[in-house]
């Protein structure tokens, strides 16, 4: 019989009273814990403490590098090209991930996007692809890794031996209060992302409505939180701080996000979009040497929708093929003259959610079709009976709850109102 190094309870007491775990505590937890010699029941009394108590940079890192070992590593060091990776902490319309892959693997880089699916009112990457025909998210390693070296790019599900203990965890968190603990949040994500082997990451970390983290010095404590972590692992990392006010673009949901994605790649598309694909796609590039990249001539020349058309081929999609459309729309029209002011994240989020775009469970199926599809930002001048904003679903009975959202979730002044736009990326912070 297996003589235990630490007893639980004494670990959870010694957070409970404020006090620091040991590196030897921290490995003991995570592997008890991935083993179920620790249960959730004192696993869920110990994430309460850090979250009321919180946690030492070094005890950050020490969790990280536990969930890590918990499970399998990628290791890209035997790639011809560079690698960097980019993590996005959410939001409403976040379809960045399409346009700003293809476009950084154009410069000869190795982007590695391993991702996830959504749940809630934040969509998920392998659910705005898997609106195209054919296209395939589940690929081997082997896989993965012959499309890093020939082609530049994948986008592709995350393989379950990566930080395993994380899931766990994530799970518990979810249900116990515990999801906004910035030493968990932090951990959580880095874990994955150390584990998945790229050599530098840059981070999208958001505020707002519509993100995880509503307060911008939340975002900042995160961001400053996962860019030390991934330094202290020896991953070059950086943050973009950016707004989620207001939903990202005019499309949100997944068929309708991926045309928003191929307008970008064409050289079109809204232009906070495109803004946002540029900075962080000049961030990666110049985490891996290239920083006086120029990103806009490779969206404009065809360069980022070529590596796009070869990237959605080899996972079996169709580029030309014809993306899901709705059995039913809604139009909501302006009632006056004026100024739109404010469109709040979350609630269009919500309602794109309620139209089907999103899940309510993990094991729930996504409508493709379904979703929000903007015709005015806030700034813009809108005229009484123009529309606003067209709702998609597959049956009409789900307007009813869409349109509940989004009751008193924009604003529209009175003409000539001023509006001063401010820019989605706030600021940028590095180790």
């Amino acid at each position: 019989m297996m003589v235990e190094a630490f007893d639980a309870v004494d670990i959870i007491r010694a957070k409970r009273d404020k006090g620091a775990l040991s590196t030897e505590q921290i490995d003991w937890l995570i592997d008890a814990y991935t083993r179920e010699y620790v249960d959730d029941a004192q696993m869920a009394s110990l994430i309460m403490a850090i979250f009321l108590n919180g946690m030492e940079r070094r005890e950050i890192f020490d969790m990280t590098q536990a969930m890590i070992r918990s499970g399998e590593r990628m290791d890209f060091s035997q790639l011809s090209k560079p690698t960097v990776d980019k993590h996005s902490t959410g939001g409403v319309g976040d379809k960045i991930t399409l346009p700003l892959m293809p476009l950084v693997a154009a410069f000869g880089v190795a982007v590695p996007q391993l991702s996830g699916r959504g749940l809630g009112h934040t969509g998920g990457t392998l659910d705005k692809l898997e609106s195209i025909p054919g296209w395939r998210a589940d690929l081997s390693n082997d896989e993965i890794m012959q499309q890093l070296e020939g082609l530049g790019g994948v986008i592709c599900a995350a393989g379950k031996g990566l930080a395993p203990a994380d899931k766990r965890l994530y799970a518990l968190r979810d249900v116990t209060g515990t999801v906004e603990a910035i030493p968990l949040i932090a951990s959580s994500i880095m874990s994955k992302k150390i584990a998945e082997g790229t050599s530098a990451l840059t981070l999208d970390v958001k505020f707002g409505s519509g993100a995880f983290m509503r307060e911008e010095e939340r975002a900042r404590e995160l961001a400053e939180t996962m860019v030390a972590l991934g330094t202290d692992a020896g991953v070059t990392t950086s943050a973009l701080l950016t707004s989620m006010e207001s939903p990202l673009g005019l499309a949100i949901g997944n068929a309708n996000e991926v045309r928003e994605s191929v307008e970008v790649l064409a050289g079109g598309g809204p232009s906070d979009v495109v803004e946002l694909t540029v900075a962080l796609a000049r961030e990666m590039l110049a985490s891996v040497g290239q920083p006086d990249a120029d990103v806009e001539a490779a969206l404009s020349d065809g360069r980022a929708m070529d590596v796009w058309r070869q990237f959605i081929t080899a996972q079996d999609g169709d580029p030309d093929g014809a993306l899901p459309t709705p059995n039913e729309t809604h139009v909501v029209k302006a009632e006056a003259d004026g100024v739109l002011t404010r469109q709040d994240a979350l609630s269009f989020g919500i309602a794109a959610w309620r139209l089907g775009a999103g899940r309510a469970r993990a094991t729930d199926a996504v409508v493709h079709a379904a979703g929000i599809d903007l015709h005015a930002k806030p700034g813009d001048v809108v005229r009484a009976g123009e529309p606003l904003f067209t709702l998609s679903a597959n049956e009409p009975a789900r307007f009813e709850r869409a349109l509940e959202a989004l009751e008193g979730a924009y604003d529209v002044a009175a003409p000539g109102t001023a509006f001063d736009a401010l820019p989605i990326v706030r600021d940028r912070i590095t180790a």
